[in-house]
């Protein structure tokens, strides 16, 4: 682990974090009042999960003719004006990455609301609104006033995995905290809930991959 780039970012939280950059560099977020040799206990208690992240970690190229799963469905890369045509991703010769963040927060948003909506009403759920963000982080979030918020970067899960962030983040509009009641309500609409988090894990590298 020495041989690694440990990046610490400090800010007005109250918990660590350790996730991998897209350049493959480890990044601890850190409260302010963490000393060093509390992060770096932090380091080498999830040295393990660091080293298991950065053997399956992924990399997306936008290069012509390459393949990048969508909302379920796998697209060939060709140079174009920004767009989706049949089964091609269309991306204009510079600044890719910038244009797919654009396409994708536009995508998901429609894709996300009609989800959040159509679940919503199926399990008769109430939330304020509804809006796509560039979070890393984290899947999805819900305020206090039943404001969800979704990433981006769900346009890469497959449907079923983008279902189960739809449902707990509108489990959370009645228990906003991970409780036993609330993993109790995600089982009673989801019973196979634990399954489709576990694969969740395996698309963290979404994370860092624009």
């Amino acid at each position: 682990m020495t041989q690694m780039k440990i990046t610490v970012e400090r800010s007005r939280r109250k918990t660590l974090t350790l996730t991998i950059t897209k350049t493959g560099e480890a990044l601890v977020r850190a409260p302010l009042s963490a000393t060093d040799a509390q992060i770096e206990a932090f380091v080498k208690k999830h040295a393990r999960w660091l080293k298991n992240r950065l053997a399956k970690r992924k990399t997306l190229s936008l290069a012509d003719g390459q393949r990048v799963e969508l909302f379920g469905k796998t697209y060939v890369i060709a140079e174009g004006a920004c767009n989706f045509a049949g089964e091609t991703l269309y991306l204009p010769a510079e600044n890719r990455e910038t244009a797919l963040r654009a396409l994708l927060t536009t995508c998901t948003e429609r894709v996300m609301r009609e989800m959040t909506e159509r679940i919503a009403s199926r399990y008769g759920f109430s939330y304020r609104s509804v809006r796509v963000t560039s979070a890393h982080t984290r899947w999805g979030s819900c305020s206090r006033e039943g404001r969800i918020a979704y990433t981006f970067r769900c346009a890469f899960l497959p449907q079923e995995i983008a279902e189960y962030i739809v449902l707990h983040e509108l489990c959370h509009t009645r228990e906003l905290n991970h409780s036993a009641a609330f993993w109790r309500e995600v089982a009673r609409y989801m019973p196979d809930y634990a399954q489709r988090r576990k694969r969740l894990r395996t698309y963290e590298w979404c994370m860092n991959s624009l």
